[in-house]
């Protein structure tokens, strides 16, 4: 997910391109859906950088939901008896498939979402991140642990991980790529079987992922994806699924949290944000200025993880503006293939519309554009100009809603004490920046802020890309988390089992309960007293 702006890429010549039309991109990925027969409705797919339709998927049903489960379910078995080394495999493959297909793979998202191409390319990069990372730890990760007894020595305890079954992934448009797989990745590594319903205007990147797994060596039945609309499929899916992953709006996790709750099935759900970021006034201003225009701008601001409110310190405030706005009036729009674009489209005409209404309302309530804050059709028909705000009351819709689009509101404030009652001021909790020259200070700032990922002078990619750390949100923002030991371990059912070798736990022949009562105490009062034993 994260704009690495360390890495180089080389942009291919008109020669090496391939001059693909949209049906030559997406041609044959429709054989990916799994449905119950032959037959369905089908629905189209915009390609917003144009405005215009260029394909056609099945809309599944729930009958079709059943039908890739019940096929799911009964390859999970097989998949599962397979050592974990042997699962791995298929994942060390499928990092390499991603890059020697990378500019196919940027094209199909480019084409679905009409996000920049250097914020596409950075979604095959964390695919790639992820498929890594657990494929070269998952068997260590997985592999049954012994833990302290009851009784030393005389009670053995060992604790294994057993997969969860078959897991439903509902994935979001935003990031079709990393937030259909990189849940993918680790459900099926700790030997579950999956069913993914992308989001019916981004499926043929999730169908393109898909065929690249598959071409790594993933049995095809162990990953199953329904195409079509959330309030058909959502239901079905979560009363199917042993374990279910859903990212997008808060108002529809809590659907899907209902839903889970109904037949008691664990899930995780990352939701959305109003991320704030801080900048002290010893901070850097250039860099924080630079960096905080990627942190809200990435992917025009259609990122769980990007900056919607700034506070400055005061002394600080007005060089700032003036260094953020230099930052924001500089960055290069567009829909093209060439990576020096900075921001590309929204994803659809109802996208951006909301993000009007939240600009236009918070004008009307006093707030102040400052730049930005103009559709721009020359450019493609959804593209809105990177905007920023002054002004905005704290009671207007745009500083407590999430916008999820290029806008940010900058404000001021007299101290760190204000700067982390007004960051902590939402009901979300999922990601927060801070910008300051002293680190150690930064640090004990970020630990009272309530989010889950804090950044320390970036915006959001260095916790992003901490794969071995956990990722998710407080709050409304969600539950569970992604990366790290947690982000397999969800996927998993702990068993402990206890092998008692010795004197069972009752009262030995001839012993009154009392007496043994006493030993029990004993026994206690010596393991406090002995550091090995505690």
């Amino acid at each position: 997910m994260p704009y690495l702006q360390a890495m180089t890429v080389s942009e291919p010549s008109g020669s090496e391109r391939s001059e693909r039309t949209s049906p030559d991109l997406i041609d044959g990925l429709e054989a990916g859906v799994t449905t119950a027969d032959g037959h369905r409705e089908r629905f189209g797919v915009e390609a917003p950088a144009r405005g215009e339709v260029v394909g056609h998927l099945p809309a599944c049903t729930p009958a079709d939901v059943e039908a890739a489960f019940d096929r799911a379910e009964t390859a999970a078995d097989a998949w599962s008896d397979r050592p974990p080394a042997e699962r791995a495999e298929v994942f060390v493959r499928y990092h390499d498939r991603l890059f020697e297909n990378r500019e196919e793979l940027l094209d199909v998202i480019q084409l679905e979402t009409g996000k920049a191409r250097r914020h596409a390319h950075a979604e095959v990069l964390d695919v790639a991140m992820t498929a890594r990372y657990y494929a070269y730890r998952a068997e260590s990760f997985l592999e049954s642990e012994r833990r302290r007894g009851a009784l030393p020595g005389v009670t053995a305890t060992e604790l294994h991980r057993h997969p969860v079954g078959t897991v439903g992934v509902i994935s979001p448009w935003n990031y079709p790529l990393t937030l259909s797989i990189s849940d993918i990745v680790p459900a099926l590594l700790a030997g579950n079987a999956v069913v993914l319903k992308p989001s019916e205007e981004t499926s043929y990147t999730a169908l393109k992922a898909a065929e690249l797994l598959y071409e790594a060596g993933l049995p095809r039945e162990l990953l199953h994806v329904v195409t079509g609309f959330g309030p058909e499929l959502g239901e079905p899916l979560v009363a199917a699924a042993d374990y279910v992953c859903f990212t997008g709006s808060t108002e529809t996790g809590r659907i899907v949290a209902r839903t889970a709750g109904e037949t008691l099935t664990d899930c995780s759900l990352e939701l959305g944000g109003k991320n704030p970021a801080i900048v002290r006034p010893d901070a850097d201003v250039e860099r924080a200025a630079e960096g905080l225009a990627r942190g809200c701008f990435a992917n025009a601001g259609q990122l769980c993880l990007a900056i919607e409110r700034i506070y400055v310190h005061e002394s600080i405030r007005t060089r700032f503006l003036e260094a953020f706005v230099d930052a924001t009036e500089s960055m290069r729009l567009g829909v093209g293939p060439s990576f020096d674009v900075e921001m590309g489209s929204l994803s659809s005409e109802k996208h951006l519309s909301k993000v009007e209404r939240h600009v236009e309302a918070a004008e009307r309530e006093g707030a102040t554009v400052v730049t930005g804050g103009q559709t721009r059709p020359d450019v493609g028909p959804y593209v809105y100009e990177p905007t920023v705000l002054t002004g905005v009351d704290e009671s207007a819709t745009l500083h407590d809603e999430e916008t999820f689009g290029p806008v940010v509101s900058v404000s001021g404030y007299a101290d760190d004490d204000e700067a982390i009652r007004r960051a902590n001021d939402t009901e979300y909790g999922l990601n927060a920046s801070i910008w300051t020259d002293d680190t150690e200070r930064g640090r004990e700032l970020a630990a009272r802020i309530e989010a889950g990922t804090v950044n320390v002078n970036e915006s959001y990619a260095a916790a992003w890309a901490s794969m071995d750390a956990p990722m998710g949100g407080m709050g409304d923002s969600g539950i569970g988390r992604r990366h790290g030991k947690e982000g397999l371990f969800r996927f998993t059912e702990s068993q402990t089992v206890a092998t008692q070798r010795g004197p069972q736990f009752a009262a030995p022949g001839g012993i009154s309960y009392r007496l043994y009562a006493k030993l029990l105490d004993a026994t206690m009062a010596l393991q406090r007293r002995v550091p090995g034993l505690r």
